[in-house]
């Protein structure tokens, strides 16, 4: 990797706002059906972490798609079940992938395997979070990975660069456009205050609330962006950029319904689930 490149200055970085996000938040037409409204392929959860699966399930029904096909092991599958009776655990054609969230990558059974196996082949757009961060570069279509500091940190290791996770909370920005810039995909840097880069865009968020910083906030995140990329799909095919909105207003959802849910107060993964439907409406209605 290099050890310099032309990213994007401090100035450069452009902070979203619900004006903008309005745009990437399409809604049904009378002549919509469910699969016309965006099919998700949903690869997360394992047997150590099921309630994975849930979260990005329910977050994803929330966000407004037509159909989830979800796989996972036998117990991460009756836990979607059980919650979420929607969800259909069934192999067909999907619009997007979003693929990692509570995955352990060396503890894949051949059905997952199979699946994955699939989605590379594909060109269909991709969210890569957690255990399936390690496929980065592999997928053949739009692609946008969704690391913490830490699993970043991970990555340019096996890339043959040394840094550390302090260090690219450090510098967040100069860290976050840089992996775009060398792995040739879009970077969403999740924390407190997300970034977002990929070739000539540079976007970051209005902070959260830091009560946010529990388990279980990233596979909410995962299936909002994964959604909300099954019912763009087209759009994010013809125009590759478009995806870093959809990735910036899906982290925008995030954080302000987790603002609602915590009122200054704790909260968990679930809670945000619970407001982000109210807040797709009012930001519609603005």
């Amino acid at each position: 990797m290099r050890e310099q490149h032309d990213g994007c200055k401090m100035n450069d970085w452009k902070v979203w706002n619900p004006q903008e996000a309005r745009n990437f938040l399409p809604v049904p037409l009378n002549s919509d059906d469910k699969y016309s409204r965006g099919v998700l392929g949903l690869v997360a959860g394992s047997d150590e972490y099921p309630g994975s699966a849930v979260l990005s399930s329910k977050a994803a029904l929330r966000t407004g798609i037509g159909m989830i096909r979800y796989f996972g092991t036998e117990k991460s599958q009756m836990l979607v079940l059980n919650s979420c009776p929607e969800v259909v655990i069934m192999e067909g054609q999907v619009q997007a992938w979003a693929i990692g969230s509570g995955v352990d990558p060396k503890n894949l059974d051949r059905a997952r395997e199979a699946v994955i196996e699939t989605a590379l082949n594909q060109r269909t757009p991709v969210l890569l979070d957690a255990g399936a961060l390690e496929f980065v570069g592999r997928f053949h279509g739009p692609t946008l990975i969704t690391p913490h500091y830490r699993e970043l940190a991970r990555l340019f290791e096996s890339t043959g660069v040394k840094v550390s996770a302090a260090e690219i909370k450090k510098d967040p920005r100069q860290w976050c456009r840089r992996a775009a810039d060398e792995l040739k995909v879009c970077v969403l840097l999740k924390g407190t205050v997300t970034f977002i880069a990929a070739p000539d865009h540079c976007i970051e968020l209005p902070m959260a609330t830091s009560w946010m910083a529990t388990a279980g906030t990233g596979d909410v995140l995962a299936g909002i962006i994964g959604a909300l990329m099954a019912t763009q799909s087209d759009k994010i095919l013809s125009e590759a950029s478009s995806l870093v909105g959809i990735a910036a207003t899906g982290a925008l959802l995030h954080a302000q319904a987790a603002d609602r849910a915590s009122g200054g107060g704790p909260i968990c993964a679930s809670d945000i689930i619970s407001e982000i439907s109210n807040v797709i409406r009012d930001l519609l209605a603005t």
